[in-house]
């Protein structure tokens, strides 16, 4: 059976301490914490904090968990419903990097009564299209960042689909108009 092997980054003896890959950490002798600098995924990993007394040993063992910072979330309309006033649409929300993201949302503005309440990367809203516009806001985070964009009742349209800005009840009479100049 091979030994354990332990790879050391700080050794402390006699109030002396010797870093074994200098530059890379930063010891505080004031409350005996180390700070490893430039972190990467690859620190993560148990750490072990021994301390010798005599003929006795103390032993800790630390988990380091590296997060990748959560990159601006975007959101995206998945389906759009409009009909009688009123406008349902469900929006997803994504970031593109980071690590163990979770998803929340909430009113941008108070009155809104929680229609912008959820967990979760999607969120189904149904609203009218005549009552006060609102905001919705999603949260992207993790143990080490958060993030936020917005998005704003008035992008549920009431036109139909198609071109849009142009009224598709003056497209017969404008046809008929151009039929006629050319048989003239």
């Amino acid at each position: 059976e091979e030994p354990l092997k332990k790879k050391f980054l700080l050794k402390i003896s006699g109030g002396n301490y010797t870093e074994f890959e200098p530059g890379r950490m930063r010891f505080h002798k004031q409350d005996f914490s180390l700070e490893i600098l430039n972190t990467s995924r690859d620190d993560r990993r148990i750490y072990e904090y021994s301390v010798s007394k005599g003929p006795e040993e103390e032993v800790w063992q630390i988990q380091l968990e590296v997060f990748e910072p959560v990159a601006k979330p975007i959101i995206r309309i998945l389906r759009r419903e409009s009909s009688n006033g009123s406008c349902s649409l469900a929006l997803r929300c994504s970031s593109e990097r980071g690590d163990e993201v979770s998803y929340s949302w909430d009113s941008r503005d108070n009155g809104t009564g929680g229609i912008c309440a959820g967990n979760g990367s999607v969120l189904n809203l149904s609203y009218s299209l005549r009552s006060a516009a609102f905001g919705c806001v999603c949260t992207a985070s993790n143990p080490v960042s958060s993030r936020h964009a917005a998005f704003h009742s008035s992008q549920c349209s009431s036109q139909p689909r198609g071109v849009p800005g142009v009224r598709t009840e003056l497209l017969v009479p404008l046809v008929v108009l151009g039929v006629t100049i050319i048989i003239i």
